[in-house]
């Protein structure tokens, strides 16, 4: 494991990144004190976010009796 402080974490992010995908480890110090891990995310813990799918949601709304851009037409004439 090997011990940087953040300036060179800062200037050689890249390359630390491709080593600990490689299985290497960093400790990042700062004024001489460990501060933070760098550590690779182990598979189980990489999730891909994706928002949930909404259409049945949407299919249980009642059909609306305009569109939005008829509708913002509306107010806007009705404030002048």
């Amino acid at each position: 494991m090997q011990q940087v402080n953040v300036k060179e974490a800062r200037k050689h992010i890249g390359r630390m990144l491709d080593a600990v995908q490689a299985g290497e480890q960093f400790i990042i110090t700062r004024r001489g004190k460990p501060v933070a891990r760098l550590i690779e995310i182990a598979a189980a813990e990489r999730t891909d976010r994706h928002f949930p799918d909404r259409a049945a949601f949407r299919a249980k709304l009642p059909p609306g009796g305009q569109d939005s851009a008829a509708l913002i037409r509306e107010m806007r004439d009705e404030r002048g």
